[in-house]
């Protein structure tokens, strides 16, 4: 059972000033997660997790993320940028880019960050960017082609992902010329980066990861004399959005690291490489909230409550079909006697938080919390039709509340166009 952050009696007293819909974040859990990430791979000295700002781009969340010891991964110059204005500068920016317009490159410079190349070819691009000289350290991005899975035999075999389909990263052939490359370029620390899957529930992802990309650093250093400073895991490890899913221990993906560290990279003269992660969906999905309220019922072909938040507060369930679980607040005892589809506004038929979901008897005017929207939740946020993003709150350690991003007004809709109106077609 999923059990919300907030209560019925807290939502009440926040839409005195603040009206639903809204995202909302729990600080406590935040910086807890953090911490307990921290002390997982405490035992390797140079770690750092690299929160990724596309899944909640918002500074007050980055800061809190800073303050528990964590840099930011970036990919776009709008994610440079709020990372430098929310005081995060240098070595604690990761900046994994792909297609990347040449002005980014530059950016990611300026402010000191750690430029993790996609692709071979791209290093005479940034040479080119940056007027001739690569920065003192650099990374390069692996994907190893093929299927990559977990397991040992045909029976328990578990299809991840397929990396050899994706658009990102090097060949191995290629990262190792690029090595060579950037190494008589004067770049004095190099590191290697990769992502094989996405929301993984196996305590197993990390650590099979790890032995791939600690394996390939070996063969680095055996056929180049290059020794990688840091080795990046990136992101994947998943959460559990459903009540019954198996969730990931933190403690026990870390310790599988550390063991494959002491197999691989220690006997060969390289336990001094810094491991870094990537992480998003598990630093914040969990201790996020979408609250909306329930303001229409339906009695056709099937039950229909329509609430006041819309696919543009919380794109997943109509993009990819995703599940989140629902609260109706004050009602978390209550039988669950009635079967719904949770549905927005959009003139879409694909707008639905809930399909068929059995829930509490829902009146007009409930609350619903929608559950794991910490991440990648209010940052897909968008404006079809003409519907506004909501405003981010936090919930404080000491339980108060605070506005971190104001909602969208129509002003904000039509600032791109107010200097349009009359223009003659």
């Amino acid at each position: 059972m999923k059990v919300p952050f907030i209560t019925k009696q807290q939502v009440e007293e926040i839409v005195k000033e603040y009206p639903t819909p809204f995202h909302i974040y729990d600080e406590k859990g935040i910086r807890e997660n953090a911490r307990a990430l921290n002390k997982a791979f405490s035992w390797n000295k140079g770690y750092k997790e690299y929160f990724a700002v596309k899944a909640t781009p918002t500074p007050a969340i980055l800061k809190i993320l800073h303050e528990e010891g964590c840099g930011t991964d970036c990919s776009s110059m709008a994610e440079l940028v709020i990372s430098e204005r929310s005081g995060i500068t240098g070595y604690d920016v990761m900046f994994s880019s792909n297609e990347t317009p040449a002005e980014e490159f530059v950016k990611c410079a300026e402010i000191g960050g750690i430029i993790n190349l996609d692709d071979i070819t791209h290093i005479d691009y940034v040479l080119k960017a940056l007027g001739g000289k690569l920065p003192k350290r650099m990374s390069c991005r692996f994907n190893p082609g093929g299927v990559f899975t977990l397991g040992e035999s045909n029976e328990s075999v578990q299809v991840m992902d397929n990396p050899g389909e994706a658009k990102y990263g090097m060949t191995p052939e290629q990262i190792i010329q690029a090595y060579k490359r950037l190494s008589e370029l004067g770049v004095e620390e190099l590191g290697i980066h990769s992502f094989l899957a996405s929301n993984t529930l196996s305590n197993d992802y990390y650590p099979a990861l790890a032995k791939i990309l600690f394996e390939l650093a070996v063969e680095i250093k055996e056929k180049t004399g290059i020794k990688l400073s840091f080795i990046n895991l990136s992101g994947g490890v998943g959460i559990s959005y459903t009540p019954d899913a198996p969730s990931n221990d933190i403690a026990i993906i870390g310790e599988g690291v550390h063991k494959v560290f002491d197999e691989v990279l220690v006997p060969a003269g390289m336990g001094d490489v810094s491991i870094f992660t990537e992480l998003g969906r598990f630093m914040l999905a969990p201790y996020g909230h979408l609250v909306t309220k329930a303001i229409h019922e339906k009695h056709i072909y099937k039950e229909y409550i329509g609430v006041d938040a819309c696919a543009a507060n919380l794109m997943r369930p109509a993009m990819y079909g995703s599940y989140h679980h629902v609260t109706v607040l004050g009602k978390e005892e209550a039988p669950a006697t009635e079967t719904y589809d949770v549905v927005g506004s959009l003139c879409e038929n694909n707008d639905k938080f809930a399909i068929d979901r059995k829930l509490p008897k829902i009146d007009m005017g409930d609350y619903l919390v929608i559950h794991d929207t910490g991440a990648h939740g209010h940052s897909m946020g968008y404006n079809y039709n003409g519907r506004l993003r909501s405003a981010e709150l936090l919930l404080k350690e000491d339980g108060s509340v605070v506005q971190i991003r104001r909602a969208e007004t129509l002003e904000d809709y039509f600032a791109t166009i107010d200097d349009f109106w009359d223009v003659e077609v």
